[in-house]
């Protein structure tokens, strides 16, 4: 069988690099884009009911593109400036680079993984397990995650900021394509939704991650082409590598797989009855009840036969402690005789003989001045 069209549930790429537009050139095929699914943002107010604190949550785990959107227009309308510490975990490198419409790209707080989410939780597991995590997603979460979480013991909180509705697919005939191209398990249900009488036939089908490749099992339906895988990565490089076989003329079977291995799907949880195990449980009784019989015997005896051996040592103690202190000798203190009191000579001071005033010669009195006569005035 020929691939001559192909049907991709995405919007239609923006730029001309994509690469399934070289897809289409060099293998000469047709490619459709029409989204299956149309993703409505939850509005602030809706949102605030849950009662979520952004900042209180110091990463985020950002499980696809719309996450990122929808996580930085929440903080807009809420008027909230995210911190340059906050730390994020990407399920790919390409979610990672996407960042920096938003964020200063910086590699030492951005963490990704190879489109694994099972691989990013590993990551968590290491260095960051004490972190508290918000995780963006819509108003029904992906359980796979959520289970992966939680079996880890990772702190986290589910934040709905988005909601997936269901395109109207029936204005296209679906049987003209050769091949669908689907990107989440809510695509599966917009294709049964629009194509309730929907048979497979010689359709064939990619589905890119492990629960849209889990849905579509389930659905019954045949899976060929399955991304991403460690030698494609994305899904343009899968389809690339089934179109180079076809055209080897290499057979296109349906792809047979196994969600019991962690590679697709992580191992289900044990059952709480088989942690109940009863052969753990007995011993413990027998432990408890063979402690207290030996506790009931042993305590009577030691209060008979020690209280007398103490009493008998103490006495013994008393008894040494009296021979040893001699009785104290009286001492007899010695009088002390008295000092003789040294008699104190006065020294007499000498009397210094009164010396004579000296005789004052008497002094001659100034006689008064004369007294001048006015003089007689002229006439």
């Amino acid at each position: 069988m020929k691939i001559k069209k192909i049907l991709i549930s995405q919007p239609r790429p923006e730029l001309e690099r994509s690469p399934y537009f070289d897809i289409a050139r060099n293998f000469d095929i047709e490619v459709d884009f029409r989204p299956f699914i149309q993703v409505e943002g939850i509005p602030s107010k809706e949102f605030r009911k849950n009662r979520i604190d952004v900042l209180s949550y110091n990463a985020v785990i950002m499980t696809s593109k719309n996450a990122v959107d929808h996580y930085f227009r929440i903080c807009n309308e809420m008027r909230v400036i995210v911190p340059e510490t906050m730390k994020y975990f990407c399920i790919s490198e390409a979610t990672a680079y996407y960042l920096q419409k938003y964020i200063q790209f910086r590699k030492r707080k951005i963490f990704f993984s190879n489109y694994s989410f099972a691989d990013l939780v590993e990551i968590i597991k290491k260095k960051h397990k004490e972190e508290k995590f918000l995780l963006p997603c819509t108003d029904a979460p992906n359980d796979e995650y959520t289970d992966l979480l939680d079996r880890e013991g990772i702190r986290y909180v589910k934040a709905p900021l988005y909601k997936a509705v269901y395109s109207n697919l029936t204005d296209i005939k679906i049987s003209e394509y050769d091949m669908l191209v689907l990107f989440s398990s809510a695509g599966i249900t917009s294709l049964f939704t629009s194509f309730p009488n929907f048979k497979q036939d010689q359709t064939l089908i990619a589905a890119f991650g492990e629960q849209t490749a889990k849905a579509v099992i389930q659905a019954g339906l045949k899976l060929h082409v399955h991304a991403p895988q460690p030698q494609a990565p994305s899904m343009a490089m899968a389809l690339e590598q089934f179109l180079k076989g076809e055209q080897k003329g290499g057979p296109l079977k349906p792809m047979t797989m196994s969600f019991s291995t962690p590679e697709f799907m992580p191992k289900p949880r044990p059952t709480p009855k088989a942690k109940a195990v009863p052969k753990i449980v007995a011993p413990k009784a027998e432990i408890k009840i063979e402690v207290k019989k030996e506790a009931i015997k042993v305590k009577p005896e030691p209060k008979k036969e020690v209280k007398p051996k103490v009493e008998a040592k103490k006495a013994v103690a008393k008894k040494e402690i009296k021979k040893a202190k001699p009785a104290p000798k009286k001492v007899v203190k010695a009088k002390a005789k008295p000092v003789a009191k040294k008699k104190v000579v006065k020294a007499k001071a000498k009397v210094q003989p009164k010396k004579k005033p000296a005789s004052k010669k008497p002094v001659a009195k100034k006689k008064p001045a004369a007294k001048k006569k006015p003089a007689k005035r002229k006439r």
